[in-house]
């Protein structure tokens, strides 16, 4: 393991708030962005916001990240940056930021890298700091290329004796070569259906499907996103989620309260905690937390979302979904390893009401990322 320079005595450590990226989940990287900004803690840290626009190229200094917000309008984006900046290795192991034509812009000592979707929550730009030897807050290679894969994370879960709905997985090739055959066997599922994009967040592409006719629409939906689709069985259950913060040393991970987020159904205009309910309409779910459940319940559900979180290699953060079926069982559907932080998301939401607000709640996410640093652990 590659433990990062020492800071200088006196010198706050630098950090990079990297946000935007090129999945369809751009707008939201940068609304998350904001709420770290205004609430980080500037006398520990020094936060260098820096973009990554659609093209992937990176901007620093040429938009005001805490100015972003989800309105009515026009949803938030880094524009093409003029003067493109990067991170660049130093003989001396320290990371520097450097503009287009070799401009020092100083070191960089950990990422927190708000980036959601591919290209950022994925395993792509963990795999970049790892070579780098970076710190960065949040899951490694591996944890964050399964958890960003629907299919595999569900495999991994179930490895690790957790229980799982029943789902079936579309690959681009299937359904190239006999479509009829992939719905044939998704449809076998027990309805109403929900299709996803394998590999997508934030709630793109996703469809409840309650009747057959509707489940190839439903598939050509989700593969707008990712030729890989997810058709899962709808669960009868409570939607239950937990938020797991890593623990220092060799202590074990931690979980929060479980939260619930209610979708105010018919009178909201929403069928499920879709796009709109989840980041533009305040009015449409509110945040149950601690969820009301039995006590043991709570126990068993802490218990199996730091279990969920261990299956992947998790690291970091991760937050964790669960269905509490009428006969008590918890049934896992999945983890996020890198959870939006905007004012309304769940994850610093559950640990605010467990007792750690929102500016300490990122201060330990970059402790955690220092200490752990790069490399085979």
């Amino acid at each position: 393991m590659t433990q990062p320079p020492e800071t200088a005595p006196g010198r706050r450590p630098r950090v990079l708030l990297l946000f935007g990226g090129r999945s369809s989940e751009h707008p939201i990287s940068c609304v998350t962005a904001a709420g770290v900004l205004h609430a980080a803690d500037r006398e520990r840290w020094d936060v260098v916001p820096v973009g990554v626009a659609h093209s992937g190229l990176w901007s620093h200094g040429e938009v005001d990240a805490a100015a972003y917000a989800l309105g009515d309008g026009e949803l938030p984006s880094v524009p093409e940056p003029e003067r493109p900046v990067s991170l660049r290795a130093r003989a001396d192991d320290a990371v520097e930021l450097v503009g287009a034509d070799g401009e020092d812009l100083g070191v960089v000592d950990v990422v927190f890298p708000l980036l959601h979707g591919p290209w950022g929550e994925d395993g792509t730009l963990q795999g970049m700091f790892e070579s780098l030897g970076l710190p960065y807050v949040g899951c490694g290679v591996l944890a964050s290329a399964v958890g960003m894969d629907k299919h595999f994370m569900k495999v991994a879960f179930q490895a690790g004796g957790l229980e799982v709905g029943p789902w079936e997985t579309i690959t681009d090739r299937q359904w190239r070569n006999d479509p009829e055959a992939a719905l044939e066997r998704a449809g076998a599922l027990d309805y109403p259906l929900f299709v996803k994009p394998a590999r997508g967040g934030s709630s793109f592409g996703i469809t409840k499907v309650d009747a057959p006719e509707d489940l190839r629409a439903a598939v050509e939906e989700a593969r707008r996103f990712d030729p890989k689709v997810v058709v899962e069985a709808g669960i009868l259950g409570r939607e239950i989620e937990c938020a797991v913060l890593d623990g220092h040393g060799a202590e074990s991970p931690r979980a929060s309260l479980p939260g619930e987020i209610v979708v105010k159904g018919a009178e909201s205009g929403h069928q499920f905690y879709d796009f709109e309910a989840k980041y533009q309409d305040a009015s449409a779910a509110q945040l149950s937390c601690p969820a009301e459940l039995p006590e043991e319940a709570i126990e068993r559900l802490r218990e199996q979302a730091v279990r969920a979180f261990e299956a992947v290699d998790g690291a970091g953060l991760g937050r964790c979904d669960f269905f509490y079926t009428p006969d008590g069982r918890w049934v896992v559907n999945e983890i996020n390893t890198m959870p939006g932080f905007t004012s309304i998301s769940m994850y610093p939401a559950m640990w605010e009401r467990t007792g750690l607000p929102y500016g300490e709640l990122i201060s330990e996410l970059l402790d955690l990322a220092l200490e752990r640093g790069v490399g085979l652990h």
